[in-house]
């Protein structure tokens, strides 16, 4: 039998059992397409973490007050202590160093907004002129606080709250009330969404001696440091902990963390989690690869009077074993490359339903779909072909 008869004989004999082979070939398809889909939403969910810590700037470092210890809180807290207060004078001093570029102190908070006959709550933030280059965040009119003027009382709007409250565009200029204060309106923020959980287009941003007044407190909520070079980033780590260490009498009572380390923790945690999904639905492939055998060995039992005809006009065990194999080979092409479709198509979905998640599948895991299932369904095939290639012709013949 040559090639090309051996597979029209073996495709032949699949199409003549429709409902069977549909069957498998769909198993097939699922196993594949859960490979391609999961892995898309575990990379997707990567990428989506990794774009928003790039949103928030490059070299940075990040400083909290408050001791974290493995339990990642200051320990304490749960007998009612409280850190001591991370200052305006100790930003000053971390701003001194030589490894510093710019630094921006940060108050955040919630109050109540009031102007043209309106009143809503939003979150404010209290900070410097230096936020923006450092959170790469940017204004659509106006400008923000010059550093002649950072004691001044002037508020930058979000483009929504500018929206909301100004809906003629005219911002700039206007007097707002926030909370018991009154704010010049200098500056409204360019549309940028959602980032890291809150929404820059619902925040307003004042002057941080202003912001401490207003939530009545003298300690920042965090101190954001952007080092002058990514390979000084370690060194000027240790050079902010050793400087609050001798302000704060000799007590190491801060967190300093840096960006980028926080970032490729969360991606090591993803790329893990994106493995672990693919593995599970690679799963799903061998169930279906089980069922392909288990098809197939009924088939045998099905099919042994047209085995003992074959071997009796001279085929050899050879070209049986190929035959139940070449058939397990077009099940498992035919589900591959069906997944294949059906998981492109279902991470369209997924990119359609949230635009914001880039649920691309990797490269890898397309052919690691496709290769799982083909090697699955040869794996399949092998116990039935050797089972029918070692059919006596004669017992064969007399089951007819």
């Amino acid at each position: 039998m040559k090639f090309q008869d051996l597979l029209r004989f073996s495709l032949k004999t699949l199409t003549s059992h429709p409902a069977r082979s549909f069957l498998i070939v769909l198993a097939m398809a699922l196993g594949v397409a859960a490979v391609i889909m999961l892995t898309a939403l575990g990379d997707g969910a990567r990428r989506y973490v990794v774009n928003e810590f790039s949103s928030i700037g490059t070299n940075l470092v990040i400083v909290m007050p408050g001791r974290a210890e493995t339990a990642g809180s200051f320990p304490g807290a749960v007998m009612g202590q409280t850190p001591r207060d991370l200052t305006l004078d100790d930003a000053h001093w971390v701003g001194r160093l030589p490894q510093v570029s710019r630094y921006a102190p940060l108050n955040v908070g919630v109050a109540e907004l009031s102007a043209a006959g309106k009143l809503r709550e939003v979150t404010l933030m209290g900070t410097t002129a230096d936020i923006f280059p450092i959170r790469h965040m940017k204004l659509a009119l106006g400008k923000f606080l010059s550093s002649s003027s950072e004691s001044s009382a002037q508020i930058v709007l979000g483009a929504k709250i500018a929206q909301e409250f100004f809906p003629d565009g005219n911002a700039l200029g206007q007097r707002v009330r926030l909370s018991d204060r009154r704010f010049l309106v200098t500056g409204v923020m360019a549309v940028q969404g959602e980032s890291m959980g809150y929404n820059s287009d619902e925040l307003v941003i004042i002057p941080i001696q202003h912001a401490q007044t207003l939530l009545n407190t003298t300690s920042l909520f965090r101190l954001l440091v952007e080092i002058r070079y990514h390979d000084e980033i370690d060194s000027a780590r240790e050079a902010i902990r050793q400087t609050l260490i001798q302000r704060h009498d000799g007590e190491d009572d801060v967190t300093v963390i840096a960006h980028d380390a926080v970032l490729a923790t969360f991606e090591r945690i993803l790329r893990a989690l994106t493995l672990g999904v693919a593995g599970i639905a690679i799963i799903s492939l061998a169930v279906a690869g089980i069922l392909v055998m288990n098809v197939m060995l009924v088939s045998v039992s099905q099919r042994t009077a047209e085995i003992g005809l074959l071997k009796a006009i001279g085929a050899p065990a050879a070209i049986i074993r190929y035959i139940f194999l070449a058939e397990a080979i077009w099940l498992s092409l035919a589900g591959a490359l069906g997944g294949f479709i059906l998981g492109q198509a279902g991470s369209w979905a997924l990119r359609l339903a949230y635009p914001q998640l880039p649920a691309w599948p990797p490269l890898w895991a397309n052919f690691a779909g496709i290769a799982v299932a083909l090697l699955a369904g040869i794996l399949a095939g092998l116990l039935p072909a050797v089972r029918a290639a070692k059919l006596d012709p004669v017992n064969a013949l007399g089951k007819r």
